[in-house]
């Protein structure tokens, strides 16, 4: 979304400001009107979905980066399972091995 806002003290100033918006709405609102709320979040709008008065959630697109078992998951998932088979494995049991596994 473009605003633009002007006449500042008098003086024109124009800025362009490219606001996202975010819009916050209630599970109830979403279930009724769902195909809406995904229209607007292709365009770019932020929907956040208020459920109860503890919980929200993020209305988001994803795209194939962000499926976590896409096929080369799935592959590398079967190849560390072949590899824990053959006992290809690195066995750690205390801390600091684990600090050194994880460059910590």
């Amino acid at each position: 979304m473009e605003v633009k806002v002007g006449l500042c003290n008098f003086v024109p100033c124009w800025y362009t400001l490219n606001l996202k918006v975010m819009l916050v709405i209630s599970s109830r609102e979403f279930r009724e009107n769902q195909k809406s709320y995904f229209e607007r979040v292709d365009k770019g709008e932020q929907v956040i979905i208020q459920r109860g008065k503890d919980r929200a959630y993020a209305l988001t697109p994803i795209n194939d980066d962000d499926i976590y078992f896409n096929a080369e998951m799935i592959e590398k998932i079967k190849l560390s399972i072949e590899q824990a088979k053959s006992g290809e494995v690195k066995r750690v049991t205390t801390t600091e091995e684990i600090n050194d596994l994880l460059g910590l």
